[in-house]
């Protein structure tokens, strides 16, 4: 069996659960070198020397330095980024103070950059070419309430992703978004308690009432994303770059 990302190191941001966690998974199960940065340690049960968990802050500009530094001391060189770290907030916006918003845009853009950033001048240096992938959403092409910063700011990775992508091309490095739609994810907690506050409803409802809106009829998976992301990455999409891609069950169709 050829391992589709044999001999290729991996940085992950975001990594020690939900769909930065898939993404781990998957590409190890591809044969791929996996590092993995996170504000919590990733827990994998292997004690293969392909995997690294490294601690850290993603909108740190130090920090991502040296996890871009210790991936490479690890696996001898870095070939994959992917700026998977975010969060997300409820809050109508006339509601919503100035320190949330900053928080959720924030983390969500600047950790885009500063790895995107930290991997490119990486991958330059190595001089054989790279990808670099970023986590975007489906709210990054379609404005929703009570989502404003969360929306604004995954609009502004995609936009950042198409700039890279033309700076980048010179170099053969790839630049490429990931846009989910809705994910089966601890995320969905906080996400449902924040807008039964909002509506009056449950938690439950809240969740059946988003479930109603996919198409395909079930919400997606990190393995879902996962398989895009691996696909991204490998010499399948060799020509593909400055896309967003979506993985949503129809909900979006564009």
């Amino acid at each position: 069996m050829v391992e589709k990302h044999g001999g290729k190191s991996v940085l992950i941001t975001g990594g020690a659960s939900g769909i930065g966690l898939g993404i781990v998974k998957r590409l190890l199960a591809d044969g791929a070198s996996v590092a993995s940065f996170d504000l919590h340690p990733t827990e994998m049960n292997t004690n293969s020397s392909k995997f690294l968990s490294l601690t850290g802050d993603a909108v740190d500009e130090a920090a991502v330095d040296k996890a871009v530094q210790d991936t490479v001391a690890a696996f001898g060189g870095l070939d994959i980024m992917v700026c998977n770290a975010g969060v997300i907030a409820i809050s109508p916006v006339i509601d919503m103070d100035f320190a949330e918003w900053r928080r959720v845009t924030e983390i969500n853009l600047h950790s885009v950059f500063l790895g995107s950033r930290a991997s490119a001048r990486q991958m330059i240096a190595q001089g054989r070419g790279g990808v670099i992938i970023n986590a975007s959403s489906g709210g990054g092409r379609k404005g929703a309430p009570n989502l404003s910063h969360y929306c604004a700011s995954k609009a502004a990775i995609i936009s950042l992703t198409q700039s890279l992508a033309i700076e980048l091309a010179p170099h053969k490095i790839r630049v490429n978004s990931y846009t989910p739609g809705h994910i089966e994810t601890p995320f969905w907690k906080g996400i449902a308690e924040g807008f039964a506050a909002i509506s009056g409803k449950s938690p439950d409802e809240v969740v059946e009432d988003f479930r109603k809106t996919v198409p395909w009829g079930r919400f997606g998976t990190p393995a879902d994303v996962a398989a895009t992301v691996s696909w991204l990455a490998s010499p399948d999409a060799e020509y593909i770059s400055g896309q967003a891609i979506a993985m949503n069950g129809a909900e979006f169709p564009y």
